[in-house]
């Protein structure tokens, strides 16, 4: 990313991004010290414990989408209320999801909070 990209650009970047299903190419959106943060689980702090959990959830499916409803932007934040839509081992799974980013003046992001409720993703996934 780089520092001509509004926050609002990187966050839908990152969001398009996902349905390529890199997490290489998805973990160079964050800061070495970033912190992401699925409220029902507990924060992940740094570029490697996100690559591991964005692997869990991207590797095994065969389709991610985060479909953006809404976004707005105050300062370097950017709230987002998204679908995002998985297929995992023949299963399709759609998720409600209103996040939070904070994308730095460089055009990283340095926080990632995502509000869901656990229990909707997996009861799809059975």
């Amino acid at each position: 990313m780089n520092a001509a990209m509004t926050p609002e650009d990187v966050v839908r970047s990152f969001c398009r991004a996902v349905e390529r299903r890199d997490v290489k190419e998805l973990v160079g959106f964050f800061t070495d010290d970033a912190v992401y943060h699925n409220m029902p689980l507990a924060p992940l702090n740094g570029r490697e414990a996100i690559e591991a959990t964005l692997a869990q959830f991207i590797t095994p499916a065969s389709h991610v989408e985060f479909d953006i409803l809404g976004l707005a932007t105050q300062g370097r934040v950017v709230f987002t209320e998204r679908v995002d839509r998985f297929e995992i081992a023949g299963k399709h799974v759609s998720l409600p999801v209103m996040g939070a980013f904070e994308v730095t003046a460089d055009g990283k992001i340095a926080a990632w909070r995502d509000y869901f409720d656990m229990q909707q993703f997996t009861s799809q996934l059975g």
